[in-house]
């Protein structure tokens, strides 16, 4: 008898503690990331130190590097889902392996072509004789990382695509008003900046949806997509070699060597013959036995979707990564040598904290943001997606070529979000698909969605508006709120060192 009572209480107490099992682990796995992001500022702090033991300002320098680590773990988390969002969105890739490429595309690109000198003074946004003083400027510097990498961290929580760029700016801007007021600000090249909040994301859309419109007509609501897709994909291939080679000529490889707009193009010019010839035949043995469908399009534009989130991830990783060490060099510079000089040398210890930082900060923080960028603005496949990509290659040749100022997220971002409201505009007004529709309506060639009713498409909305909303307020507020934010720890900090 005694025994047939303690049964039942063995049980429940065995799934109590099979429930608290489970419970401690799912909390242990929530702070598995912070732990190893903490551990690799760590590791940092330990190599500043290695390097700089000795060395007068040793402790500001090691500081400096606690935070520089952070401010890359913040880009990789945040800007890095612009690359190869749209490529796992449209499931060109997995998760995995988009993590496993932009890290090794993002620290390839930081430590080749990241650069060995870069300005002291983020895009000439303050007088230098302004903040001229050592320790002025160190505080300023100091200041201006943190504000920007906590900014950018509370985006990423907020699953809001920023730009680390305008996240700098907005920190040196306010540390330098805090440090010499506003006359030490240079407002034109700032006015410069904020007109890129609306240039950067309406070139990427209108470019990105131009390719989408050509996609379309030129291929997907043609009777024969397969015959259209093997005369149309190895141009459009092309398009693409031609725009990353010199997109990579004007941005990735400027450390290198000086190339002139005209040389790139001419560069991307004899890329994307080279690509079109070599294409042809590929693209022709690709296409075969495919049926005429849409699905089957989607398939020979995986693989140079793949290479562009690639090249794309190069090229960042050789641009922004001076949003992290661009500060953090300037502060190593001052404090070994008590000058504050325009222009400084990269340490190879500093641009590899910026560059294992990034990566590190994408595989640990990235998959939000590529989830938000891939999958939640907008549905994309790979022919969307290819758009978006080359989009992003294009407007910043275009800018270059016109001196205009461009955030790269806000292109990427720009251009799924044009990719978005262009599928809305074309579903309900285009003749060309009506036709197409009407012709093969009930056939294997219409996709699902192509075969409901337009009373029924024009209900839908393609672009989700409370996303579209929350990162337009995001975009809007970047600049000014790091600025404070900057202002205030400037001032902090001179109250703490004096």
């Amino acid at each position: 008898m005694p025994d047939t009572y303690r049964k039942p209480t063995l049980d429940k107490d065995l799934e109590k503690l099979s429930t608290m099992e489970e419970a401690t682990g799912l909390i242990s796995r929530r702070f598995v990331t912070p732990g190893l992001a903490l551990v690799f500022i760590f590791l940092c702090a330990v190599i500043a130190a290695v390097f700089v033991t000795g060395h007068p300002g040793a402790v500001i320098i090691i500081a400096a590097a606690v935070i520089g680590a952070y401010m890359a773990l913040n880009i990789g988390a945040n800007d890095v889902a612009n690359n190869v969002g749209p490529a796992v969105g449209s499931q060109a890739m997995t998760l995995g392996v988009a993590l496993a490429i932009a890290a090794v595309f993002e620290s390839a690109g930081a430590l080749i072509a990241g650069g060995d000198v870069v300005n002291t003074i983020s895009k000439g946004i303050i007088d230098p004789v302004a903040v001229s003083d050592p320790a002025v400027f160190t505080a300023a510097m100091m200041a201006a990382l943190v504000s920007a990498a906590m900014w950018i961290h509370l985006a990423t929580f907020l699953s809001a695509p920023v730009s680390t760029t305008h996240s700098i700016v907005g920190g040196v801007m306010g540390a330098g008003i805090a440090a010499a007021g506003v006359d030490a600000v240079n407002w034109p090249t700032m006015g410069s900046i904020a007109a890129s909040w609306v240039i950067s994301p309406f070139l990427g859309g209108l470019i990105a949806a131009g390719f989408l419109a050509f996609i379309k007509t030129a291929i997907i609501y043609q009777d024969d997509k397969i015959a259209a897709a093997r005369r149309w994909v190895p141009v459009l291939i092309a398009i693409m070699t031609g725009a990353f080679a010199a997109y990579l000529s004007i941005k990735g490889l400027k450390a290198l060597v000086s190339i002139s707009i005209g040389m790139a193009l001419a560069i991307g010019a004899i890329a994307a013959f080279l690509a079109w010839l070599v294409s042809r035949p590929l693209i022709a043995r690709q296409s075969r036995g495919l049926e005429n469908r849409n699905q089957s399009l989607r398939k020979l534009f995986g693989i140079p979707l793949i290479c562009s989130a690639a090249l794309l991830s190069f090229a960042h990783g050789a641009n922004d990564v001076a949003n992290a060490v661009g500060p953090l060099a300037a502060i190593v510079h001052t404090a070994e040598f008590g000058e504050v000089a325009p222009k400084v040398v990269i340490p190879l210890w500093v641009m590899a904290v910026g560059a294992a930082g990034i990566s590190v900060g994408l595989l640990l923080f990235g998959p939000r943001l590529i989830r938000m960028v891939g999958n939640q603005i907008t549905k994309l496949n790979p022919m969307r997606a290819y758009c978006v990509a080359l989009s992003a290659a294009i407007t910043v040749i275009v800018a270059s070529w016109l001196g205009l100022p461009v955030s790269s997220t806000h292109i990427a971002v720009g251009a799924v979000f044009g990719v978005g409201f262009f599928r809305e505009w074309y579903t309900e007004n285009s003749s060309r698909r009506a036709d197409y529709v009407a012709r093969h309506r009930g056939s294997s060639h219409v996709e699902t969605d192509n075969r409901a009713g337009k009373s029924d498409q024009r209900r839908r909305k393609l672009v989700r508006r409370s996303h579209f909303l929350q990162i337009v307020a995001a975009w809007v507020i970047t600049v000014p709120a790091a600025a404070i934010l900057s202002g205030v720890l400037f001032v902090v900090l001179r109250a703490t060192l004096s």
